[in-house]
């Protein structure tokens, strides 16, 4: 049986290939790991202020000041690094999400500046599909008002031309 002939549900992949095709659902489902790595990361914080507490006060006899502390330093350590982890994946999980939302936006907005391109040569290649000017004037034909020309803008009022 060749690859090509396996239905769609032997296919591991299929349901993700789906979710990376559609931004939608891709953010949809990252949300989803976002949830339960929050999750994971608020139950870890909670267990670290309890392993802090237990290990902290757990005294041997003829322990002196802060050899306590040290003994459980490593332990506290160990879980502040995989708490920073999961701080840096719920991030990650985050921006991939906008990242695959805004390469859909500049996908739709280069194909649209491909398109206004590809019309705007062919414009320019065939006259006939130019648009025709909002006021056409006629060849030939001269203005009633000759004597004086009227002011384009503000800063060309005192330009006005004489008869």
């Amino acid at each position: 049986m060749n690859t090509d002939d396996k239905p769609f549900f032997d296919d591991p992949g299929a349901a993700l290939r789906e979710i990376a095709q559609n931004p939608a659902a891709y953010a949809h489902y990252l949300a989803d790991f976002h949830r339960v790595v929050l999750d994971m990361q608020a139950k870890l914080e909670v267990l670290r202020r309890e392993t802090r507490v237990h290990c902290r006060g757990t005294r041997v006899e003829g322990d002196r000041m802060g050899q306590a502390f040290l003994r459980s330093f490593p332990v506290e350590k160990s879980l502040n690094d995989v708490l920073k982890n999961l701080k840096s994946i719920s991030s990650g999980l985050e921006k991939s999400a906008h990242k695959r939302h805004a390469h859909d936006e500049k996908v739709k907005e280069v194909e649209k500046q491909r398109k206004e391109k590809v019309q705007l040569k062919a414009r320019k290649d065939n006259p006939s599909l130019r648009a025709a000017p909002e006021n056409p004037v006629q060849q030939g034909v001269q203005s009633p008002n000759m004597g004086y020309g009227v002011p384009t803008s503000i800063y060309n009022l005192d330009r006005r031309e004489s008869a």
